[in-house]
């Protein structure tokens, strides 16, 4: 914003309420509430349901799943109108950004939790999972919904708690249809000169995005941040 001396100021505090991804990839949506980049809550659009990132915030307030699903119709509807118009012209893969690093610095024997942070993500599909000495390793693992980005992109956090071992090493993989192959970022106590400390990611969006798939199985992008033409209105 402006300050009154006419100096541009940046905002002390960003929310981003009411983001909502529509894809006929599945088909899914997404819809979520940030504030400073961090994720408040998603709504389970399945179970009907307001769930968040920590349980402790719905003591204080609360959010109605209704209001979340309405808008995920009105994009889903939106979209195929949009999809007419642009002929279904094809997206571009990005290629994403992996980087692993521990929470805390790591002690042999202390509990800790490793951090696969997954940036420039678009379109908004992907797949990451964690391996343990090159097995697959569910148990421990967690992850944030598709954090929006002001450049339109998106990034999603994986996160695995952990015992460090000074002979374990895992792997965060990322599959997306950017990489010609799954990509495997490493992290052991061999291989980590510097050892990670938490970083809180802040990030800020005004867009609202759509995908879908077009008769040659690629994904369409349709972006629209402000919707004033009368034909584009929520599904009757």
């Amino acid at each position: 914003h402006k300050h009154c001396s006419g100096e541009d100021r940046l905002a002390d505090h960003v929310g981003a309420y009411g983001i909502h991804v529509y894809q006929s990839y599945g088909p899914a949506g997404q819809y979520t509430h940030e504030f400073d980049g961090d994720e408040e809550f998603y709504v389970d659009l399945q179970r009907r349901e307001t769930v968040w990132r920590l349980p402790e915030f719905s003591k204080f307030t609360s959010f109605d799943p209704q209001g979340a699903l309405r808008n995920i119709a009105a994009a889903k509807y939106n979209l195929d109108l949009l999809i007419k118009r642009s002929n279904s012209t094809a997206a571009t893969n990005e290629v994403p950004e992996v980087t692993v690093f521990s929470k805390s610095p790591v002690m042999l024997g202390q509990p800790n939790t490793l951090i696969c942070l997954v940036d420039n993500i678009f379109p908004p599909v992907i797949n990451i999972t964690w391996l343990g000495n090159g097995h697959p390793v569910t148990e421990g693992v967690s992850e944030t919904s598709f954090i929006s980005k002001s450049d339109h992109s998106f990034l999603k956090i994986s996160y695995l708690t952990f015992l460090p071992s000074a002979d374990d090493i895992y792997d965060c993989k990322v599959e997306h249809w950017g990489l010609d192959e799954p990509l495997l970022k490493h992290w052991g106590m061999l291989r980590s000169a510097t050892l990670g400390t938490f970083w809180s990611v802040k990030y800020r969006t005004s867009a609202l995005k759509a995908l879908t798939l077009s008769h040659s199985q690629k994904l369409v992008l349709h972006t629209f941040p402000s919707v004033s033409n009368d034909r584009l209105h929520s599904p009757p």
